[in-house]
This record gives C-alpha cells, structure tokens and sequence, in this order.
C-alpha cells in the first residue's frame, strides 16, 4: 500500500483528492493536514464523504508516508517546504503553481517535474517531485501538443470558460450564486497564470519557435468543469489533423478525439479530456473538455502517483461521467 499524507485538505482539490484515495484500492492516507480544521471529522467539511472515512484532520506531520501531496494556496507550497523537514525518500506531487516553470523547479534538493502525462510521462515515472499542472493549462495544452509536436503552431488565440469551483472555496464577490446564476464574464484577459507553462510545453515539442498564445477565460455559472476553443491558422485537411491526434492520444489514458461534438457533461466527475477539431477554410478550431478539479487537479495528481510507483494508470479513477 501507497502511504500518503495531505497538507491543506479541507479545499475543492483536498476534499476530491481524499475521495479518490480512499476508495483507491493502493493506497491508504496517513494524516490529513488543515491547522483550521485540525480535530475536526472529515465529514463535517466534506459532507459527501459520510459514511466512507473516520478520518480526521490534523496540524501535525508524520514522515512514516511514501508520498505527500500539496493541496495549499499559490505560493504556499514552497513556502511549507521551506519551513518542514520532509525526508528525502518521500515524493512530492504539488497541485500548487509553485514549481510548474522550469526557472522555479527547484527547492533545495527537490527538483521538480512538469506533470502532465500526456507530455512526459517517462519523466513522470521516475520522478521524486512533482508539479501538477493548473487546470486551463491542462485544457489549453492537451488541445494543442499534437499540433506542437508537428511544428504547426505559430499565433494561437484561446477563450475557455470554467465553474465556480476554479476560484477555490474562499468566498468572493465573484463566487456567490447570486452573482454567478445566469451570469458571465471575461477575467484575467490576455494575462492568465497559466501562460508561462502552457507556451513552455508546447516549445518543449516545437523547439526554436516564437509560439504566441492569447487567451481570455471566463467565469461562468456552473460549478465544475472548463471547455475551451483554440484557434489556428493550419493547412492540413481537417482528416489529416484527426490522424495525427488520434496517433498522438493512441496511448492515453484519459484523452481522447471525437469524431462528434464535444460538450462538459461528458467529463464531469471524470478524469477525462475530451478534444473536437472543427475546421473552416484555413483555420482550425480545437475545443477541449475536463473537470477542473479531476483531470485538471486532483484526478491528474492520482494519475501521477499511479506513474510514479508503477501502477496501472487508470487505478481509483474509474469514474462516471455526471451526465444527468
């Protein structure tokens, strides 16, 4: 048995990371941190877990664990490291920004691997650290590498849109239902956090190129789940494009090419992307779909636990799709 422990498990990410890994048939959690909650039951912050753990949360730390993951706010996370002594053997997966660009991938002796499978997924299987990777970049990135790996990117202008549980638990004006119902709206325009990774990815594949990407999020009124539609100038035939996507996700777990359209409910709860390409003339649109806090947080951290002690890939992330 995986013995993991949790730093910060009372948020979206903490309370669907302890779902998974307690209905993971290898692994067993040790401790769950959360100095606000410690010697509270699981339960009483996350109500859906009644009746499957009597778990509770802690503010100690034990190192009698092979793998500790770090649910904590952006920037928290290389701060904590910094502060506890966290033996050597023990592998760190991070769902926070901290260690996702090369130039702020080390910490001490801990260096740290970009972890998205479908890019590096060798680099993944050895790997002692982790840096999971955000939950736009996942989407963005995903709808995007075949392409990079053909050396056919060059402007690339993205909008996606995702629920309220993006924003993470803490209240905001913009998090209420009141202001979220029937609602919708562009932020962060053009300078979203998660640029930085996704061109660093893709010119991991295209190398020596000047890829420019534009993107606009928004926020929209639902509570889980991103869809996002990039656009490209290419002059492949739309039957050459699904080829090499499909040659490209053939040995992917969790990504995958429809031939139909392509819309959130299939991956809600899920693990899964879902990717469409439409084209029109000389331009491609790629839509992408995944749960923001499975596969574009907590289910992606499984996934990489599973590469990188040797499991089958897919282990506690069979999921159904919330599809009504």
């Amino acid at each position: 048995m995986i013995k993991v422990g949790i730093i910060g498990g009372a948020g979206y990410t903490g309370g669907e990371l302890i779902r998974l890994l307690i209905n993971h048939a290898e692994a067993e959690i040790v401790f769950i941190n959360s100095k606000s909650n410690a010697g509270n039951s699981i339960t009483k912050v996350h109500q859906d877990l009644m009746g499957e753990t009597d778990l509770k949360f802690s503010d100690s730390l034990s190192n009698g664990i092979d793998v500790l993951f770090l649910c904590l706010g952006h920037g928290e996370s290389r701060k904590f490291l910094s502060e506890n002594e966290i033996a050597d053997h023990i592998k760190v997966i991070d769902l926070a920004n901290d260690f996702r660009l090369a130039q702020s991938s080390k910490l001490k002796a801990r260096s740290f691997v970009y972890g998205l499978p479908e890019l590096n997924k060798e680099a993944i299987q050895s790997a002692q650290n982790i840096a999971n990777p955000g939950c736009f970049a996942t989407a963005i990135q995903l709808g995007l590498l075949p392409l990079a790996e053909a050396g056919l990117l060059d402007e690339i202008y993205t909008t996606g849109i995702t629920g309220s549980t993006g924003a993470g638990q803490s209240l905001s004006s913009t998090s209420h239902f009141s202001w979220r119902s029937n609602n919708i709206q562009a932020y962060k325009t053009l300078t979203h956090q998660h640029l930085g990774e996704i061109v660093q990815s893709l010119t991991q594949l295209q190398l020596n190129s000047n890829i420019e990407l534009s993107f606009v999020p928004w926020r929209g009124d639902f509570t889980r789940g991103i869809f996002a539609s990039s656009t490209v100038h290419c002059e492949s035939s739309l039957d050459e494009l699904k080829i090499l996507y499909k040659d490209y996700y053939s040995n992917s777990a969790f990504t995958f090419v429809s031939d139909d359209a392509i819309f959130l409910k299939q991956v809600v709860n899920t693990n899964k992307c879902v990717i469409q390409l439409e084209k029109v003339g000389n331009k491609l649109v790629v839509h992408t779909a995944l749960d923001n806090l499975l596969k574009g947080a907590s289910g992606q951290a499984v996934q990489n636990m599973n590469l990188m002690f040797d499991l089958d890939e897919k282990s506690g992330l069979k999921l159904k799709a919330t599809m009504f």
